[in-house]
């Protein structure tokens, strides 16, 4: 129960930070906002399939694909921040 509990705090906590990255993204059009923002909320959407399946189920270790996906985004959007500021020395 109590694997549930906190599994549906972290799953409340990337959503309402893919909300704050969607509103500075609105405010400054900055794209590096916006990829935080689905990065956050494919963390979201991994914890809650993460929750979903059954433990025993052979499939559950894929699912982790979904949160190195987020990451990967991520380090996406950090990369191309700093190419941009890079290639405008």
């Amino acid at each position: 129960m109590t694997n549930l509990v906190l599994a549906g705090a972290i799953m409340v906590a990337c959503w309402a930070t893919g909300l704050f990255f969607l509103h500075f993204w609105k405010k400054s059009r900055d794209r590096l906002f916006l990829i935080f923002a689905l990065a956050f909320w494919g963390l979201t959407l991994e914890r809650l399939t993460l929750v979903s399946i059954d433990p025993a189920n052979e499939v559950r270790p894929y699912v982790y694909l979904m949160r190195l996906a987020a990451f990967l985004l991520l380090l996406f959007a950090i990369w191309d921040k700093n190419r941009t500021r890079w290639s405008q020395r």
